[in-house]
């Protein structure tokens, strides 16, 4: 599996960006990071069902710059690119990025370690929605990664 990140603002590639992929159980197979073209390869048996978190890491300088994105449920494939586009945080998220975002952050909760938490809670304290069910998850999920760092 291979593709390119890029920002959602223009088309800038993002670069040391974590390509994590699971199994239908979240039991990660692979992971991999972007290189300065945005690039990334992952090794994933050819038409296996899995899901891609693309996501920073908190020991990188860029763990408070993006929102994390999420693809459930694609068949691995090596012939046809899996490219995604990232919000920097503290911009907009309409409707449909606001729910990949959240989605992104709930297979974080259930997979990240305890180091993860305060740069989760930075960025979705910065996360701006336009509908009040997705503030309500957001909320949620701000709850959860505030208790796993103590504060």
């Amino acid at each position: 599996m291979r593709g390119h990140v890029r920002t959602v603002t223009g088309d800038e590639p993002i670069f040391m960006i974590k390509v994590s992929v699971y199994r239908p159980d979240l039991t990660l197979i692979d992971r991999a990071y972007t290189d300065e073209d945005g690039a990334y390869s992952v090794d994933v048996p050819a038409g296996e069902t899995v899901t891609v978190r693309f996501d920073t890491h908190y020991s990188l300088t860029n763990a408070d710059e993006w929102q994390p994105s999420l693809v459930a449920n694609v068949a691995a494939d090596d012939t046809v690119p899996l490219d995604r586009r990232l919000v920097p945080v503290g911009h907009f998220a309409d409707t449909a990025r606001g729910i990949d975002i959240l989605a992104a952050f709930l297979v974080a909760s259930a997979v990240e370690e305890p180091e993860y938490a305060p740069h989760a809670t930075t960025r979705l304290t910065q996360l701006k929605q336009n509908n009040l069910f997705l503030h309500h998850i957001q909320t949620t999920l701000l709850q959860h990664f505030t208790e796993q760092t103590g504060a």
